[in-house]
């Protein structure tokens, strides 16, 4: 297990919906932006299909997502946000997509990506929504090969003049085959500031603290931590 990150490092993040960077890496990101890296969201939609209220219209839950997801990243010093716009309940990993996360890739030009596991974690089936699915594979598709081929969306060279980008590493969040687990005893607190931002999507306030916790705590357990202690799991993978 490791915590600490040599260099100043900076990260993209990469998600299907408003809240899921937050309940996988809130407390993750906090601790990297506290330590002086640099953490910026891309959300692949703007939460649309979600919430409970039916007498709110998509168009308006859209951008009541988008502004929760801007308050939550500013919780744990995220400043930067990529909003795509793809339908939400509609992500599919096609060319669209992972030509529209390589540009960012390529504006961005992270060292590192975090982004959602591609494969179905059976122990945990909320984590393998399919729009999560299909954004982990596409975003594995832009980190290698296309960001990093000039003949891979030519365009994004040609026209917009981005030049390929080599990401090094992608963490990936929600599978079931974690290899680094982030200590984020002390910056829980500012996970559960950025969670309860999205209030469009939680029925009971009162219990979310708690349940934040709680997952927390078994996962610290799992990679052996001392009792107490918090975490958040990824599985890295060298993509260099």
């Amino acid at each position: 297990m490791s915590t600490v990150i040599d260099m100043a490092d900076r990260f993209l993040a990469i998600a299907a919906h408003p809240d899921d960077l937050d309940f996988g890496a809130a407390g993750t990101t906090a601790a990297l932006t506290e330590a002086g890296h640099q953490v910026i969201y891309c959300l692949v939609t703007n939460g649309d299909a979600g919430g409970f209220d039916d007498s709110i219209s998509r168009a308006r839950m859209a951008e009541i997502r988008q502004a929760e997801q801007t308050a939550a990243a500013k919780a744990v010093g995220v400043d930067e946000l990529h909003f795509l716009g793809f339908p939400d309940g509609a992500v599919v990993a096609d060319l669209a997509l992972r030509r529209a996360i390589s540009r960012v890739i390529r504006q961005v030009k992270p060292d590192k990506v975090l982004a959602q596991s591609p494969e179905r974690n059976w122990d945990r089936i909320y984590a393998s929504h399919p729009d999560h699915l299909a954004t982990g594979e596409a975003t594995a598709a832009a980190v290698y090969p296309d960001s990093r081929n000039p003949f891979a969306f030519p365009d994004l060279l040609a026209i917009e003049q981005l030049e390929p980008h080599t990401v090094t590493e992608m963490w990936l969040m929600g599978g079931n085959d974690a290899n680094h687990f982030v200590d984020i005893t002390d910056t829980i607190d500012r996970k559960v500031e950025a969670l309860l931002c999205h209030r469009s999507q939680i029925r009971d306030v009162t219990e979310l603290p708690q349940m934040l916790r709680q997952w927390a705590s078994d996962t610290a357990a799992a990679a052996g931590l001392a009792e107490g202690r918090l975490a958040e799991s990824f599985r890295i993978v060298n993509t260099a």
